[in-house]
């Protein structure tokens, strides 16, 4: 089955169309974003006739300066395939697509792909990244935010890189998979972590990597890239599901967690989750639940755009609401997640579409508006 390496592997270095479907009422004959696209005129959003900014939550990239840590590691077949194209850190391409896409701000981050390296060597990894990051957003202020890598195959380690990060480099999050060598994220082992994501009132990027059970399932062989679109969403799923259910979330309430992929299949279905705790043995599962689990989505969780049908978009917002609902596209993969899928759609006001193309983490990460 192919792996989300493998599948970033068969994108670097190649450029790929990315289409909107279509174009936004108010920015009429403005060109579509193109990964890949030449340096040209600057995309800018209007909404009503008046500019805003946009914010891409869901922006990957790479550092490739890891190389020299990694070459003689069992991790280096895993980095290699990050070192160039538009993932890549520093390759002019990503702005020349923000450019064109109308994306203003990238919230950039590196998909957890460490979690198998000793103590050290994970440390190093981890601080020669968050200061790339750093170093990359400082001279591009008013394009990048950043989220930072942590080791969290330890937790205690974790939490000081974390630390570390924000305080003294400037990052605003953490970006982490939905698991760690196997073991669920709301195993209190991680406690230390979250207490510490919690302290530092930052958001919490998860996007899912290679897992057993979920995207790394046997019945997800086969054509149809089962292992990215059904395996992808259900990795978010299911590791939502036991911050929830095993008291994560109560535990630190103060938590800001973003799920990708539309947090999955969790916040479309979260009606099952809270019938369950209502009847028979879920009851007792759920007693010492503070809330309903849907309930976790009007505050503790948020949930990027990528559903891609009109329908799937308008059934998103009707279930965890527009301030839970982040723009992400999942750069420099080509999803057809452009800005006029938020700007065409209907069920929208102008003040909600603002607030899911920029405006929610304008405020949450504190970006300059």
């Amino acid at each position: 089955m192919p792996k989300r390496r493998d599948f970033l592997k068969g994108v670097a270095g190649v450029s790929a169309a990315l289409f909107s479907g279509g174009r936004g009422v108010a920015d009429a004959g403005m060109p579509s974003g193109q990964i890949g696209a030449p340096a040209g005129k600057r995309r800018e959003v209007f909404i009503g006739g008046r500019r805003v900014k946009t914010v891409d939550i869901h922006a990957h990239c790479f550092v490739p300066e890891v190389w020299d840590l990694v070459k003689d590691s069992n991790l280096a077949a895993a980095a290699r395939t990050g070192l160039t194209g538009p993932i890549a850190l520093g390759n002019p391409q990503r702005l020349q697509d923000m450019d064109a896409q109308g994306v203003d701000y990238q919230v950039i981050n590196i998909n957890a792909w460490g979690y198998s390296a000793e103590r050290s060597l994970a440390r190093d990894i981890v601080k020669l990244q968050n200061e790339k990051i750093s170093q990359w957003c400082a001279a591009h202020r008013d394009r990048f935010v950043g989220m930072a890598s942590v080791a969290l195959q330890y937790p205690d380690l974790a939490a000081d890189q974390l630390d570390e990060a924000v305080r003294r480099l400037g990052l605003r999050g953490a970006a982490i998979g939905g698991s760690c060598e196997g073991q669920e994220l709301s195993d209190r082992k991680f406690d230390p972590f979250w207490a510490k994501a919690e302290e530092l009132g930052i958001m919490v990027f998860m996007h899912p990597q290679p897992a057993p059970g979920t995207t790394q399932n046997t019945r997800l062989q086969g054509k149809g890239g089962l292992g990215n679109t059904i395996g992808n969403p259900l990795e978010t799923t299911v590791f939502l599901s036991h911050l929830i259910f095993e008291g994560t979330l109560d535990r630190f309430p103060g938590l800001k967690i973003c799920g990708a992929h539309a947090g999955g299949y969790l916040p479309s279905y979260s009606g099952r989750s809270d019938a369950f705790c209502g009847r028979g043995a879920g009851a007792a599962d759920c007693k010492s639940l503070k809330k309903r689990p849907s309930e976790y989505f009007k505050r503790e969780l948020f949930v990027d755009t990528m559903v891609f049908h009109e329908d799937g978009l308008r059934h998103l917002v009707a279930e965890v609401g527009v301030s839970q609902i982040f723009y992400g596209t999942d750069y420099p993969f080509d999803w057809p997640v452009g800005v006029d899928f938020v700007l065409n759609a209907p069920f929208l006001s102008d003040a909600e579409k603002e607030a899911i193309l920029g405006g929610n983490l304008i405020k949450l990460l504190r970006i300059a508006a």
